[in-house]
């Protein structure tokens, strides 16, 4: 069977990494692609390098016949994602991509966020779309809230050991590098080339970061008690990737053990031997996650690295992940493609 698929939010990073994956799905085709502020380009005046795929021009969200379409993903700005999707027929089955019903809480929403939650009758049926946790909801779900980038990567390396109490709940430093694409395909003047190449910073330093909230949703819910994690992220003059370190009090060859377990059935989770680390190079351009343990110098402390693509497993990758789950397809059709390398 072959679905109708609509993208919302066509002409951004993430909007384009939706099609060059689904152009290689054999169950998905792509019938509308909406992008207010280009409205009435090809895709291949908006990106050339999908100028060889066969699509439908870029139109106003409200151009859009959604009575033909069985799949939708927003990959629209927060606020304004919500307030589309509260506007979108009832029985549509849909994949958001941005913050805006990945909080459970609306309150959490609002002190994260900076607004009140505009949908509150769509956040009381959003699935979280941490994929490899939260299958059985999201095949059953209508609305599905994929996870920040970060947040999905700090969540791949921690879980496991936080679920099975391997590690120092009060002990947890997250260090995290993102590649500039995780910011957004908007003009901003810190992401000009001349001011971010050569250059490598940190931000939202001190806990002020948006992933924060997913962070203390999630690990407080499998804890079932507060936790909170150290959590500093840093901007890198790459355009794919993130690297995230993480560094508890637990014993190494413990930590490793755990999470090989967890993850010896997950097709797109990688542990790699005890005291190999992995690198955002050998995951670019994939949906998979490569995850390291080593023990650190000081005894009784250990380090967790976790790499994935911030475009694929990160975002676009997840949500089709998500999506093929939603409407009973294969969950890894259009994802095994192999990283690219060099």
């Amino acid at each position: 069977m072959m679905y109708n698929i609509a993208i919302l939010g066509a002409s951004g990073y993430t909007g384009a990494e939706l099609i060059r994956l689904i152009a290689g799905h054999s169950s998905m085709q792509i019938k509308a692609l909406g992008a207010n502020s280009k409205a009435g380009q090809t895709m291949a005046e908006v990106f050339p390098h999908l100028r060889h795929l066969d699509l439908p021009s870029l139109v106003l969200i409200e151009e859009i016949d959604f009575s033909q379409i069985d799949l939708c993903f927003c990959a629209l700005p927060h606020k304004t994602s919500q307030e589309v999707i509260a506007a979108l027929p009832k029985d549509l089955k849909i994949v958001d991509l941005s913050a805006d019903f990945r909080l459970r809480d609306p309150a959490e929403y609002t002190k994260w966020y900076g607004n009140p939650h505009a949908a509150l009758e769509q956040q009381k049926e959003a699935v979280y779309g941490l994929t490899e946790f939260y299958r059985d909801e999201i095949s059953q779900a209508r609305l599905v809230a994929g996870t920040g980038c970060n947040a999905a990567t700090g969540q791949f390396a921690l879980r496991p050991l936080i679920e099975k109490g391997v590690i120092d709940l009060d002990d947890i430093i997250l260090d995290l590098k993102c590649a500039v694409s995780g910011a957004g395909r908007s003009l901003k003047e810190n992401l000009l080339h001349a001011e971010l190449s050569e250059g490598y910073h940190a931000y939202a330093v001190g806990g002020t970061h948006r992933h924060l909230g997913e962070f203390d949703q999630e690990f407080s819910a499998i804890a079932g008690r507060p936790v909170k994690v150290q959590f500093t992220p840093h901007l890198i003059p790459a355009n794919r990737g993130i690297l995230a370190t993480v560094y508890v009090k637990g014993d190494a060859q413990v930590i490793h053990d755990t999470l090989a377990a967890a993850y010896a059935d997950e097709p797109f989770i990688e542990v790699l031997p005890k005291g190999e680390a992995p690198s955002t190079r050998h995951i670019r351009g994939s949906n998979f996650c490569h995850i390291g343990v080593v023990a650190d110098r000081i005894d009784g402390r250990t380090i967790v690295v976790a790499a994935l693509d911030n475009l694929t497993k990160g975002s676009s990758g997840q949500a089709l992940q998500n999506a093929n789950l939603m409407l009973g397809i294969e969950e890894t059709e259009g994802l095994m493609m192999a990283p690219l390398f060099p």
